[in-house]
């Protein structure tokens, strides 16, 4: 404890020792000031003493030395040496000469200071005074302290007992008011930042009206601006957060808008529209296989246009593109939406027809054949007929590939083209 006096660690601590060292100075300083008038005081009373005893022995003196009589003089001298408050006598002669010395202590024993009374000693005669010598009494401060020891311990004393019930009071006066509702203040401060309850505040048990209390409303207010703060900066963040969803959630809508934009174009052919070579093959393929799984047939139809360079040759590519594009959206308008149609070469379709057989392939392929037949296109003030040619197979069991179709197909096709066009092999 006194280490932890010497050396604070908090500041209730460091104004105790402050005011309790000053107390502590205070008190020496008036404690001190009180024995140096005790002992000025008991030193007074001392030499009026020694006064009084030097009245009441110059006369038994003198007449000793009027009457030279030794004897009575050192009966005298040495009842005075005894008396406690005497430490000495001396008596002079008319001319200064000792004629008696008397002490009560050794010359190694003497004490620390010695004060004296001098007076003369005179002998009447004839209404006359004589001039006999000088007595002179000593006494010592230790006779001055030894008096006033008793008084100075008990000034010593009360003081001690003062200094230790103000210090503990003192004390007890710190912790009540101050200590302890610091340590509360601190612990709740520490309880706030640790707690995850933004709306936790500081409540202290002692309510009095001062400076604590109105630190812990200020603390309060602080954290009521965080708390404030913080929540607006939440929201703040929440918005951005939900503005970017948002933007996020668009552009992916985009994105994915995009990308179907894109893979839909990758898969069709730009003229016409229909699936191209890739995405025709690849998707029949899917098809076939499904259709093997359901142990149904599937038909395969190769068309290709006939003479079409020769409608190039004589209306123009612009012409035959148009061909093109018309032939595409008649087979369509002929087939189902399961049926699968695509461009594989320049003038060259191909129609693949789930859960179809042979001979109802055969009958699309006729019915297509006729159709373009008889159909007539103007184009920007031209007529124009063409012909397509055919050749139709139907899946085996054995087939697993969309190819092995695409060359039997092709091979019954240039049948139809050997066997003179305008017609389904």
């Amino acid at each position: 404890m006194f280490a932890r006096f010497l050396s604070p660690n908090n500041l209730s601590q460091k104004m105790l020792r402050v005011i309790f060292s000053i107390y502590l100075a205070v008190t020496c300083l008036i404690t001190s000031m009180q024995f140096l008038t005790e002992y000025l005081k008991t030193q007074n009373s001392i030499s009026n003493e020694l006064r009084q005893l030097e009245e009441t022995v110059r006369g038994p003196i003198a007449t000793s030395l009027w009457q030279y009589n030794q004897t009575q003089l050192d009966v005298l001298v040495d009842g005075l040496v005894k008396m406690p408050i005497i430490e000495g006598v001396d008596i002079f002669d008319k001319h200064s000469k000792n004629t008696v010395s008397k002490r009560s202590y050794t010359q190694a024993a003497a004490p620390l200071a010695i004060f004296e009374t001098k007076s003369e000693l005179n002998w009447e005669l004839n209404e006359e005074e004589v001039f006999l010598g000088t007595l002179v009494l000593y006494s010592s401060s230790e006779v001055v302290l030894d008096r006033v020891l008793f008084g100075f311990s008990l000034i010593a004393i009360t003081a001690i007992i003062k200094v230790s019930i103000f210090y503990w009071l003192f004390i007890w006066a710190f912790n009540r008011y101050l200590a302890s509702p610091l340590k509360e203040l601190m612990s709740q401060v520490d309880d706030v930042q640790l707690s995850q309850d933004i709306t936790k505040r500081i409540h202290l048990s002692n309510i009095d009206n001062n400076e604590l209390s109105q630190l812990q409303e200020h603390m309060n207010n602080m954290l009521t601006t965080m708390e404030r703060d913080r929540q607006q900066l939440l929201d703040d963040e929440q918005a951005k957060r939900n503005w970017l969803e948002d933007a996020v959630i668009k552009r992916t809508e985009e994105l994915q808008s995009s990308n179907e934009k894109l893979k839909e174009l990758a898969a069709r052919d730009s003229l016409t529209g229909i699936l191209n070579r890739g995405s025709f093959f690849a998707t029949a393929q899917h098809l076939l296989a499904l259709c093997k799984r359901q142990k149904s047939t599937a038909s395969f139809i190769l068309m290709d246009l006939d003479h079409f360079k020769t409608i190039n040759d004589t209306y123009g590519h612009f012409i035959g593109d148009q061909v093109l594009i018309h032939f595409s959206h008649t087979i369509e308008a002929l087939l189902r939406k399961s049926d699968l149609i695509g461009r594989v070469g320049g003038e060259e379709f191909a129609v693949f027809l789930p859960d179809i057989g042979i001979n109802d392939a055969r009958r699309i392929a006729e019915k297509i054949r006729k159709t373009i037949a008889n159909a007539t296109l103007d184009i920007d003030g031209k007529t124009v007929n063409y012909t397509v040619s055919l050749g139709v197979e139907s899946s085996e069991s054995q087939d697993h590939s969309i190819d092995e179709l695409f060359k039997r197909a092709d091979s019954r096709l240039y049948g139809a083209k050997d066997k003179g066009r305008d017609r389904v092999e």
